[in-house]
């Protein structure tokens, strides 16, 4: 019998090592489980109110987190090549899930608000996995008609009339601050493809007056997009939120009163574990703190725009503009709900990412994430002939 460790001098790899960016990691780690402890901190009076167990609402995000690593892991490990053939399939995803949710006796109500389907285990928001399905559909097609989306108005209103659409079912749950994350990443994604300033501009000012008349012809919507400009006029009732919020973050001063001391989560601050969450972390951490969540936050974004710079480099389209669109995503969620705590913006409704409890969100952004280190990696294994052939010609 040939001893084969002789006639093969060099070992045979079967598989291409992961290449993983440590530096997205490490930030994504940080926001995560700094995340899971200032919600054990924000939701321990709820949850011992609620169901006699102080880490109730803790326990329901590590599951999340579970859930949420296996499918970061699963993305890891599918070929970017096979999501970009599936980007017009994922359009009809996105739709069946913003459509069903609107079905009676499958959407789920709360607060007058219908954007969930009930499973086992948990509530699934469709908002957030229709919003990345719709997002593949928009870099998947900017890359196969490029040229048309820059040289004709029928190019640039296809995609418009899809998220017309889109927003439209959005708006019927009602789910205006994901209508508004959605489009404005949306507009995003088509200028940075290189759609026409003017199509651009044409659609950016019909949008504007649509969602001016949706405000103006809502009492109530009208009510919470005008009641931060000074909640101070209605403390009990219109403005009580916002008021609490800014108390929790004037509390915090400088370096804060300490974590655990809060005082506003105490049944003062509604929703002080979801979209105030920061609220509390303000007042726990100080303007000290606060800085550097932001700065964390900032950072996550530089490494995903460096990524997306690199894919275009690369001429990985179909990579670049997806990662622009999740950066913008994460990014824009995450200033809306530091100004919704701030009062520098009327009240949306979205969580901060990694950090507020909210299940499917935080699935769908470690889905993200798995999906942005994919295409890290796939950057990493191309480029590495490029540097074998500086190293022998240095």
């Amino acid at each position: 019998m040939t001893n084969q460790s002789a006639t093969m001098p060099y070992p045979v790899r079967l598989k291409t090592e992961i290449r993983i960016d440590y530096v997205m990691l490490m930030i994504v780690l940080a926001l995560l489980f700094g995340g899971l402890v200032i919600l054990a901190s924000a939701s321990i009076t709820i949850s011992d109110n609620i169901a006699d167990r102080p880490f109730f609402y803790v326990e329901r995000q590590l599951l999340a987190v579970g859930i949420g690593g296996i499918a970061a892991f699963a993305c890891l490990y599918i070929p970017m090549r096979v999501w970009q053939s599936l980007s017009p399939l994922m359009l009809l995803v996105g739709f069946a899930l913003l459509c069903i949710v609107l079905v009676p006796g499958i959407g789920y109500e709360v607060n007058g608000s219908t954007r969930w389907i009930r499973f086992g285990i948990m509530n699934l928001q469709v908002s957030e996995p229709a919003r990345l399905c719709l997002l593949m559909y928009l870099a998947g097609y900017v890359v196969r008609q490029q040229k048309a989306l820059r040289e004709k108005f029928v190019g640039f209103l296809r995609p418009m009339l899809v998220l017309t659409l889109s927003c439209s079912l959005l708006l019927a749950e009602p789910d205006f601050g994901a209508a508004i994350v959605l489009l404005t990443t949306a507009l995003i994604i088509l200028f940075v493809a290189g759609a026409r300033i003017r199509d651009f501009l044409l659609f950016f000012s019909a949008a504007l007056i649509g969602m001016t008349a949706l405000a103006l012809a809502s009492p109530y919507r009208m009510k919470r997009l005008t009641g931060f400009l000074d909640p101070w006029a209605d403390p009990f009732d219109s403005g009580f939120q916002l008021t609490q919020s800014l108390i929790a973050i004037g509390r915090g001063e400088w370096f804060g009163v300490g974590l655990g001391d809060s005082v506003q989560k105490l049944f003062y601050l509604p929703e002080a574990h979801t979209d105030f969450v920061f609220a509390v972390f303000a007042e726990e951490f100080g303007l000290l703190g606060s800085l550097i969540l932001i700065a964390l936050f900032l950072a996550l974004l530089w490494r995903i725009f460096k990524i997306a710079l690199r894919a275009a480099n690369a001429e990985r389209y179909f990579e670049a503009y997806l990662s622009i669109g999740l950066g913008t995503w994460l990014g824009l969620q995450a200033f809306i709900n530091i100004g919704v705590n701030m009062g520098i913006l009327p009240t949306k409704g979205l969580t901060l990412p990694l950090i507020s409890y909210g299940r499917s969100s935080l699935i769908i952004t470690m889905m993200t994430i798995g999906l942005l280190m994919r295409i890290y990696h796939e950057l990493e294994v191309d480029a590495r002939p490029v540097n074998r052939k500086r190293r022998s010609r240095q």
